[in-house]
């Protein structure tokens, strides 16, 4: 390939034979994105924390979906349980803030109603004036909660496939990197991105923009730049190198990186990205693991929420290489913003309807391939009528 020395992309387990882009109104369209919530959010599988982000009884991480409050917490027997952030007595929210400890149990600001951190009902102020109320009927509701190497997930809408299944084609490799054993090196986070959701996720599977609008990475890792999907897992991995015009934070990261020994000679100079659906990012080091989501607010506004885990390691080197390492993907993080706000704009134009899709641009063909599965409504280069959208939403 021409840019930058990219090798050939494997073509592994691709179905998706289309070569255009989705459509720009599927991008900016409110109604879009209320099928969007039943069709692709709901049923699907969200990351919250990392189980060492609640280590200690009461700790909780709260998480926001679309108008959907939950929150996962760490009971008294050691367990680790999701529920919908809503107290059953007059819809209040029960926790705030990103992350916190809430004690031995949970009481609702407004009216003090008690749950236990299993979710029971064990407080109710003026329990004598509610006729008939029985508590055990009235406790948080669940959602579904589970963890995988680590990573603690839940699901808004039961069934479908669990998340052993979900995870399957990048557990081996989360396993090489002993992200259950791994210790936060900051709190989540949230950054308001101007783009809709699908944006952020596009750009993070697209290769070809590297050479062009990222100097910086593509000097260290661009010319070896690969992509595979493996069933529905999106990977573009490539190996460290000084690179022609290396920055200085690129080079000082490539010369201090300490060996890491559980992990092989190939993979202690690799830099690996996944992309699971529909918007889950891993971003997988030599020295840590990143997590990112896109997160929709509106049509046309997401968060992007991010944390990073790394094992625990008090090497110099390794401390500096980790401190470079942000600030390397802090700037790759503010090109990126630019790139697909710039995006955003062209799509709300009146002249733009579709794109094409290179042979090459795998990723986006698949995720675009995905979504016309997801909603079928998404092949129309034109936006259907409202009365067609609600009846798609209802079936």
């Amino acid at each position: 390939m021409s840019h930058a020395g990219m090798q050939q992309p494997k073509l592994r387990a691709v179905s998706d034979t289309a070569a255009e882009s989705l459509p720009a109104w599927t991008y900016n369209d409110a109604d879009f994105m209320a099928l969007e919530k039943r069709r692709v959010f709901m049923p699907a599988w969200h990351l919250v924390c990392h189980e060492s982000d609640i280590p200690a009884i009461g700790d909780y991480t709260t998480f926001s979906l679309m108008g959907e409050i939950a929150f996962v917490v760490r009971g008294k027997d050691g367990m680790v349980r999701g529920f919908h952030n809503v107290c059953r007595h007059r819809a209040a929210r029960l926790l705030d803030g990103e992350h916190g400890n809430c004690g031995r149990n949970i009481v609702c600001p407004y009216h003090a109603w008690t749950y236990q951190l299993d979710g029971r009902l064990s407080g109710v102020p003026y329990l004598d004036q509610y006729e008939n109320l029985d508590r055990a009927e009235h406790g948080l509701v669940p959602v579904e909660c589970a963890s995988f190497a680590g990573f603690v997930f839940i699901r808004f809408e039961a069934g479908g496939p669990s998340l052993a299944d979900y995870m399957a084609p990048i557990a081996e490799e989360l396993a090489i990197y002993r992200t259950a054993e791994m210790k936060p090196l900051r709190k989540v986070g949230n950054r308001i991105r101007d783009v809709n959701w699908k944006n952020g996720c596009d750009n993070y599977c697209d290769a070809l923009h590297i050479p062009v609008a990222h100097w910086g990475l593509n000097g260290l890792i661009g010319p070896t730049y690969r992509l595979e999907v493996d069933d529905e897992a999106f990977k573009i991995y490539g190996d460290l190198e000084t690179g022609r015009m290396p920055s200085k934070s690129n080079a000082a990261y490539c010369r201090i990186l300490p060996r890491v020994d559980h992990l092989s000679p190939e993979r202690q100079r690799l830099w690996t990205y996944y992309k699971l659906w529909p918007n889950l990012m891993f971003d997988v080091y030599t020295d840590q693991v990143d997590f990112m989501q896109f997160i929709p607010l509106t049509a046309t506004t997401s968060i992007l929420r991010e944390c990073a885990y790394a094992l625990p390691d008090d090497r110099r080197e390794m401390k500096l290489a980790r401190y470079l390492n942000v600030r390397i993907n802090r700037i790759v993080n503010r090109e990126d913003k630019d790139l697909i706000e710039r995006v955003q704009a062209g799509m709300g134009s009146s002249v733009f309807q579709t794109g094409p899709l290179g042979r090459q641009e795998i990723l986006l063909r698949k995720f675009a391939n995905q979504m016309r599965e997801a909603i079928p409504l998404a092949r129309r280069r034109e936006k259907p009528g409202r009365d067609e959208i609600e009846a798609a939403i209802a079936h």
